[in-house]
């Protein structure tokens, strides 16, 4: 009898997840702040070597989750420290090419910072996003948290995503 979760590939479905975080830059910097592709008006960026886009670093690490190839890292650091690519975009582009026989079928996005309030930019990110991946919008879920000042992004300091990738099998 054949399990209907299963093909004779592997299973129909993967599910991973990804997370990344960042420190905000300076006060006074004039680095945009990124978020899944989506620059937030009026707002200091973070800090790291590329856009520091941490949405789309904590996308791109669920999906080498699903497809067990790393992106960010080695071949990022490529990317952006010596060939000068420091749009994330680019990377997680990367990253959903290593996904073979399968594909995207829904992003969940949770964010934690205590600033800035991001409920009126989250349409805004979920349509990045979706373009991005290749989605429709309503396959793409962004919610955002304070997590009531308990950790360094609660209080401000930074931004904590986590990223979770359900991938069905097309082949």
């Amino acid at each position: 009898m054949e399990n209907n979760a299963m093909t004779q590939n592997g299973p129909a479905y993967r599910t991973a997840i990804g997370q990344d975080s960042h420190r905000f830059e300076p006060a006074g910097s004039r680095k945009p702040l990124m978020l899944g592709g989506y620059q937030v008006p009026d707002c200091v960026g973070l800090a790291g070597n590329s856009d520091a886009d941490v949405v789309l670093h904590a996308l791109t690490n669920a999906i080498s989750g699903v497809s067990g190839v790393n992106i960010l890292g080695r071949i990022s650091d490529e990317l952006c420290l010596e060939k000068g690519i420091i749009d994330s975009a680019v990377y997680l582009a990367d990253a959903l090419k290593t996904l073979g026989m399968y594909r995207i079928a829904h992003i969940s996005i949770s964010i934690e910072a205590k600033q800035p309030k991001l409920a009126d930019h989250i349409p805004h990110i979920k349509q990045t996003i979706a373009r991005l991946c290749f989605l429709n919008p309503q396959d793409v879920g962004v919610t955002a948290t304070s997590g009531e000042g308990l950790t360094d992004f609660g209080r401000g300091e930074g931004m904590q995503v986590f990223a979770m990738v359900t991938a069905e099998r097309i082949s």
